[in-house]
């Protein structure tokens, strides 16, 4: 049985873009309209996922409650950590550590932020999470409310990017995209079913 999850990321927070990673930043008033706005007319779910971080899981609550949804939190779909570069812009990095900053920009996977959680760790944790999701909601439609990251892995992987162009997924504030797996963590070109 082919699984359906939306995923919509989190809209605009209060303390702005940058690398919020674990940061747990409120939506703005902007932010909750535009994951209202996302939503309108979309659906319907039988289920709803959340990020714990409170730029997700405030909507999810919202959400769960007006649509009298379930709705579960797995920690597991948490953003990717920047160590050290938590609550900094690319601006300020590039004035700071340029170099550290294009490595990262080039390849992801072989260059971590200093003190900052390796991609490949938030690969297999939100690939683990995401196999949960489909045995344990089989047959059911989703939605999952998370962070840029996490979305840019997975459609990278529906799409079937290379590892090297991960970042060059686009997800946008309050942004409500689908994906489609056929068996538990095939996502994928191979996985995919549109």
């Amino acid at each position: 049985m082919t699984a359906r999850i939306d995923l919509l990321r989190h809209g605009e927070t209060e303390r702005g873009g940058g690398f919020r990673g674990s940061l747990d930043d409120a939506l703005t008033p902007r932010g909750w309209q535009q994951m209202r706005d996302a939503v309108a007319g979309a659906g319907p779910w039988d289920v709803l996922v959340s990020s714990p971080l409170q730029r997700c899981a405030a909507f999810a609550r919202d959400l769960a409650e007006r649509s009298r949804l379930p709705l579960y939190l797995d920690a597991d779909l948490r953003e990717l950590h920047f160590g050290e570069w938590e609550g900094r812009s690319a601006a300020e990095l590039m004035q700071v550590d340029a170099d550290a900053l294009g490595r990262f920009w080039a390849d992801p996977y072989g260059y971590t932020p200093p003190g900052g959680e390796p991609l490949l760790h938030f690969e297999q944790r939100v690939l683990a999470a995401l196999q949960r999701l489909q045995r344990r909601f089989a047959r059911q439609r989703l939605l999952v409310v998370g962070h840029a990251g996490v979305m840019r892995l997975l459609l990278a992987r529906q799409r079937g990017l290379p590892r090297e162009r991960l970042l060059e997924v686009v997800v946008a504030h309050g942004e409500l995209l689908p994906l489609r797996v056929s068996r538990p963590g095939a996502v994928g070109a191979a996985g995919c079913t549109s």
